[in-house]
Order: C-alpha cells, then structure tokens, then sequence
C-alpha cells in the first residue's frame, strides 16, 4: 500500500549523513603522510563559505558524559558543518568520521594540547600511529589550520587555587592569546580562581564577552560553570549571535591574531544555585587536598561534585555543552551571512540598533539606473539571473620543498585573473556549446575598473551586455564582486575571499521584471547568490512570462535561500507546486541538497495541504530503501539523498544531484502518461507508480548515470566552474528541446573539460557544439 504518511515524517527529519563518514578520503594516490587531513564535506565547507563549528574529541576520548551528546547532528540542525578536531593514526584530522572517534575510543588515545601535537604526528611519520583526543588548545590550533573560525565546547580550562605559587594554568589561555579562534563555553569550572583566569586572559589580548540573556549589562557575570553567576563581572557582554559574529568580522578586517571568548551561560532549568555549589566546591577541594594531591586532584575534584550533586553536576555539564555547540552553530551562520555581504543588524533590540550593510530598496532607488529600461527582444532562449565576478587565482611560486605560502608576509605568486561567478559561468557555458541558443546574462557590475574589464570580457566572448546593470558611487557596497582564491605550489586551495556584497543587498525588482517581461526567455536560471527576497522576486517574473525556471544552488549555505521561512506558518508558499511549479528544474550536490530540503522541512513547505497529496500519490512504498539502494547505491541512500529528493519533487519536479566521481543521480516526477511509465527499458527507474486518482501524478522515476570520466588527480587544474558548466550545457541543450536524460552525459563531459582547464569554462566546451545538435535532432 501507498504511504499514508510523507516520507519526512517516517524517516528521520534529517538523514544521518553516512556517506561522508563512510567514503575513505585518503586513498593510494594521496601522499603517506598528510601534514593534515580534512574531511571533504568540511574542506568543501570552507572553500564556499558555509558555516563551520569546530568540535573537540577529548570530550569524547577523555570526558566523562557518555556517548549520546549528538554534537555533530546539533550543530547540523543549526544550519552548519560540525568539524571533530583531533589525531587519528598519527594524523592531524578536522572532521574525524564516527567510526574514527569510536576506533580512537576503543583503542585508546592519548590527551593532546600545543606540546603534545608535533609529538604525535611525528611518531605517526615513524610508522607509530598514536591516537589523539585535542583538548581546547590542541583543537584551536587544528582549527586554525583549516580555516574554521568557531569552535564550540564545554568549559575553558584556568587558573587553579594557589596558581600564583603552583603555576598550575591551563594551556588554553595561552593558546587563546596567539590562535585566532572564537571558543563559545560556559565559562571555567566553579573550583578555578575565576578573577585570576580573567587577569591571564586580559594579558594575553583575549577578549572575554558573556551572553547577556536578558539582563542588563551591569548585572552580566561572568558564569562559574554548573552556576549562571561567579560574582565577578564580566570583562565584556555580548546581545546576540549576530553581534558576536560581527566582532569576529572586525577582528578579521584588522588581521588580529588572537582569540575570542564568548561565554554563554548554561540554561537556567539545569543551574545548580551559586550558594549550593560554592558549598559543594568547598568540600570536594578540601577533600581533594588530603587525598588526591598532583594530577589526581581535579579528577578526584570533578568525582566529588558529581557524587555530592547525585549527579546533577552531569547533567548541567551535558546540557551546557549542547548549548554551547549550538550557539556556536548559530554564530557560525551568522558570520557566514555577515562574510557574504549580506545585511544584518547587530546589538540589542532597542532603537540603539547598528546596521552594518544597508542598501536602497525602495522605489527612489530605482530611478537611478545606469543602464536603460531593457528593450524588448523575443529571440532570448536562455537568460541567466546571477553573479559575474572578476577572478584572482593566486598560486605559491616559492620554490624549494616549502609548498604552502607563509603567512603575515608577502610570497612570491603566479596570479591570473579571469572573469567568473556562477552566473556568468552558466551563461558563458550555454553560449559556447550552442551557436542557434540567443543566451543573456542578467547582473550586475560597479562603475569601476573590475566592472570594465568583465563587460569587455563579455563582449569578447560574444555575450550581449545589455542587461548587466552598472551601479556608480551613489551606490553603496557597489563594487564589482571578486572572488580571490590563494592556492599552493600544487594549486590546491589554501584560503579564499569573496566580496558579493553588490548582487546579496542591491535590489532592483521593477528593472527585473522588465528584462523578463522583454526577454521572454524559454529558460531562465537562477542562481542563489541573490537574497532571498530577490530569489523570490525573479522566480515569480519567470514564472509570469511562461518561462521555464532552473535553479543553481551556489552553495549549501545559500542553498537555503530557495525556500526562506514563512512569515505565518499558515500562509501558503510563494513557490508554485507541481503540476504548476514555480521550479522546473535543479542542480545540486549532496550537501546542497540537504540544505534544500532541510530549509524546506524546517519551515513548514514540507507539511503543507497542497504539498501532501502530491507525496502520497507518488505511491512510494515503505521498502522503497531497497530500489533507491538498488538505483542510487548504499552509500547515496544512507546518505538520504533519494529521500530528500522525492521530498523536494512536488516544488522542484526535476532534481539533478551531482556526486562527484560517482556520477548524477536524476529524480524526476512523471507526469500521467508519461511514455516512460509504461516503458520495459525504463522500467527499472520508475521507483513508483500512482495507484490513486491524482489528476497530474504519474509516478517517480530516479535514474544514476555514472562518472563520463574518471580523471587523474594529475589532471586536474581547477575544480572551479565544474557544477556551473554542467549545467549551462544541459540548460543549452533544454532550450532546442532536448530531454533531460539524454543531456546529462554530454554535460558531464563538457564538466570534465572545465576540471582540465583554468578557466571557470573550458574553450575545448565548444568543441560539442555537433554532438548537441544530434542529440536534440535524434529527439
């Protein structure tokens, strides 16, 4: 029988992402010994700007809180990439998979700060694979290595009692005066010399700010851990998590290289009041001193607590760790936004309120253009809505064994500059691979050298440039987007910038709308570096002048975007559902997709009256695990991508899920009468077909088509412009009446050509120009 139920609501609401953690990616042709090793879902992360959070894995070698924290699925659930910090087999690792953390668990791992960490590894290069559990200071250092900004844990480590004398102070606070890392903890444990910890962290240039929650700045302590107040001020207080994420912008503009600490103080149903647990402290410290003297003093300190508080003391810490992952998460988010360009207001909710980017909206704006109303022309086949930018590829040239360029100093580079952006590649794709398609590219530029050089360029390539928008200086954050990519002597991405700040707060709906209504194109993508209003506003013109809509995800972090949340959770959605959707079409990948459907679950397009009919005559049945394992493969399934796919498919009727070297997997709705419902050589696609009286629904086909090409890592120049040429190809071959699954090899070859090439879209793209046509011809 037919689900009765959709199938978010009878699988997890967020599939386990399995595939990540399964997927070895070290391999035989990778070097024996990385100096460090990052997972691709976190690496990924940090080339596209998608929040990241850091996590450490003593908490799970070393802690003492059990194994169902769910740290990493919090972090998810909170719109970023958890990323386990720690030493896996004599290895430096930023996102240590499940099975890793258990293995380093099972097997043993030793306790790893700053000192620790070259030891370690270099055992590791002597073939003596030790495992690691990063403290706070071992795991901002990894951290910093990779590129990830917010690390969220438990509680900091201090001044002991008598540290005067001792000397007994924590690594962390050293380690926080010299890495450029925002910790997020509740603060240090309640037996430490609090006011001495903060002098330290004062010394060393650390900037201490504790979450307000609600109260006043005068009132704000500076928290003792299992309790909210220590009776010590603290230093500095912080409003929210958007204020937090724009001093770490400010710290980043100003290249000051130390670290943060945001104190968030633990939920006020788990606290254990001040004057019981000073009561507590008291006794087990003094217990400890007779009994437990060197390093047995705070473990016996910590037993002692737990078994004076009959273990509340436990579930305070579990519940504050939770909680300060998932700040942490929000902080991430918030400064991903904040890198982007996008606006956002900072500081409390009074009139005092600062708004760090603002940009003309209103009507006035618009009489300001520097382009003309656009003209009409009705021999548009493709326009393209998104983002040219102007390219740096900056790549180490020092020579000798030293690989990586040196930082806070200049180094010798080979720089290129070429024009870019997912816009622009999509267009300049579809351009070169169909001489009969008329392709427009929709954007906009600043009044300024780099603005010049991309509209020379599209002139150039043969691109009319009639509708990128040029903005002057009455403008503001109206610089041409650049995108700076620094890279080692092996090409391979060290660090990025992205300045998009003109197409993510410029809007200009009215001047939109006239380029659809002028074009009246038969295709028409989108791409998500807009905001999220403007995503809007562009599918809605599209959908007006009849034109089919394709959307390009971007990122997993602007991904999201395509389904913003409901004003009320009773308003029906702007986007159009199947058999009249305002998406026709998607492209994609694993981690794009997930940020898809989970935007769409979490606000409320996915429990909707005119969403559920729609899944329930799909007709899927509850062993349908089975066909997607059979179709997509384990690894894709366990990942959920099919189920977050068929989810999807009632807003977005054809999905396009790139996965790298393991191929694209299609998902697409069948309408009734489809040939292929009915078909024996399509028959093992069709995952279902609808048994119930649904007027439009003819069932869910979901196709895999494998790898065009498995490339050498030797081969590859550039993984820039890859996704973007792939679909400016299959849209070309769309708009001269192509069928999709007859498109998809083509566009993976012409993918291929890009990943050889350094350029965003390889020249050698135009060399299938005949293919093209026979494919759409054979149709």
């Amino acid at each position: 029988m037919a689900l009765t139920r959709p199938l978010s609501k009878l699988l997890p609401k967020r599939p386990l992402l399995s595939t990540p953690s399964r997927r070895p990616y070290l391999t035989s042709s990778t070097p024996s010994h990385s100096w460090l090793r990052i997972h691709p879902e976190v690496s990924s992360a940090v080339r596209s700007s998608t929040p990241l959070v850091a996590l450490e894995s003593t908490i799970y070698t070393h802690g003492a809180l059990g194994n169902d924290l769910n740290l990493e699925q919090i972090v998810r659930d909170h719109g970023a990439i958890p990323a386990v910090c720690g030493i896996y087999a004599g290895q430096a690792t930023v996102g240590l998979t499940p099975e890793e953390i258990t293995t380093m668990c099972d097997q043993g791992a030793k306790k790893v700060s700053r000192r620790d960490l070259a030891y370690l590894i270099g055992q590791g290069i002597c073939g003596n694979k030790i495992h690691g559990g990063t403290t706070i200071a071992g795991t901002m250092i990894l951290a910093r290595q990779a590129g990830i900004r917010v690390f969220g844990t438990g509680g900091l480590g201090g001044v002991h009692q008598g540290g005067e004398n001792t000397m007994d102070i924590s690594a962390d606070l050293t380690e926080l005066g010299r890495t450029r890392v925002a910790v997020v903890s509740s603060g240090v444990k309640g037996f430490l010399d609090i006011p001495k910890t903060l002098e330290v962290l004062e010394t060393q240039g650390v900037l201490v700010a504790t979450f307000a929650d609600g109260k006043d700045q005068k009132e704000v302590d500076f928290p003792a851990f299992w309790a909210r107040e220590s009776g010590v001020k603290s230093p500095a207080v912080v409003w929210d998590e958007k204020e937090a994420a724009a001093i770490l912008l400010a710290q980043e503009k100003y290249d000051i290289e130390t670290g943060m600490l945001f104190v968030n103080p633990l939920p006020k149903e788990f606290e254990i009041p001040r004057s019981e647990m000073e009561e507590v402290i008291r006794i087990a410290v003094k217990e400890a001193e007779e009994k437990a003297p060197g390093n047995e003093n705070t473990p016996f300190v910590l037993r002692r607590i737990r078994e004076l508080t009959d273990g509340r003391s436990v579930i305070a810490n579990k519940a504050l760790v939770r909680d300060n992952v998932a700040r942490a998460a929000k902080i991430a988010v918030e400064f991903s936004k904040l890198a982007d360009g996008n606006p956002v207001t900072v500081g409390m909710a009074s009139a005092s309120n600062a708004t760090v980017t603002q940009q003309p909206t209103s009507s006035k704006a618009e009489t300001k253009p520097r382009v003309e109303k656009p003209k009409a022309d009705h021999t548009v086949d493709i326009l393209v809505a998104g983002s040219v930018a102007l390219d740096l590829n900056c790549d180490y040239a020092g020579g000798g064994k030293t690989v990586s360029p040196a930082l806070n100093t200049s180094n010798p580079a080979s720089i290129s500059q070429s024009v870019g952006g997912v816009g622009h590649n999509i267009a300049i794709a579809a351009h070169k691979v169909s001489e009969e398609n008329n392709v427009r590219l929709c954007s906009m530029v600043g009044d300024d050298i780099a603005g010049s050089t991309i509209l020379s360029s599209l002139s150039a390539a043969g691109l009319d440039t009639s509708y990128i928008r040029v903005l002057g200086h009455e403008y503001p954050s109206a610089r041409t987007a650049q995108y700076v990519a620094v890279n080692d002597a092996h090409k391979s991405l060290v660090l990025a910038m992205a300045d998009m700040a003109i197409i993510s707060t410029h809007s200009f709906p009215n001047y939109w709308n006239s380029a659809v209504n002028a074009s009246k194109p038969k295709w028409m993508v989108v791409d998500a570096n807009w905001a999220e209003h403007d995503i809007q506003t562009w599918i809605q013109a599209g959908h007006k002048h009849n034109a089919k809509i394709a959307f390009e995800p971007v990122s997993a972090a602007k991904a999201a975007r395509l389904f913003p949340k409901l004003k009320n959770h009773h308003k029906k959605p702007e986007l159009g559902l199947f058999p009249r959707p305002s998406v026709h079409l998607s492209t994609p990948n694993q981690y794009e997709l997930l940020a898809m459907y989970e935007a769409a679950n979490e606000n409320g397009y996915l429990d909707t009256h005119n969403w559920f009919p729609i899944i329930d005559a799909f007709g899927i049945m509850r062993g349908a695990r089975e066909q997607f394992v059979d179709i997509a493969g384990a690894a894709a399934t366990d990942a959920g991508i099919p189920v977050q796919s068929v989810n999807l498919l009632p807003y977005i009727p054809t999905i396009i899920t790139k996965l790298g070297s393991s191929g694209v997997l299609l998902t697409t709705l069948l309408e009734k009468g489809d040939p292929r419902i009915r078909d024996p050589e399509h028959a093992r696609w069709v995952v279902s077909r609808t048994l119930s009286d649904h007027p439009s629904v003819g069932g869910v086909y979901m196709r895999m088509f494998p790898a065009a090409e498995r490339v050498k890592e030797a081969d590859i120049v550039s993984v820039n412009g890859i996704g973007d040429t792939f679909t400016g190809v299959l849209i070309a071959g769309l708009a001269r009446g192509g069928e999709v699954e007859e498109l998809i090899d083509i566009a993976q070859r012409a993918a291929v050509f890009t990943l050889k090439s350094s350029k965003g879209v390889s020249d050698e793209v135009a060399g299938l120009r005949s293919e093209l046509r026979r494919i759409v011809a054979k149709q």
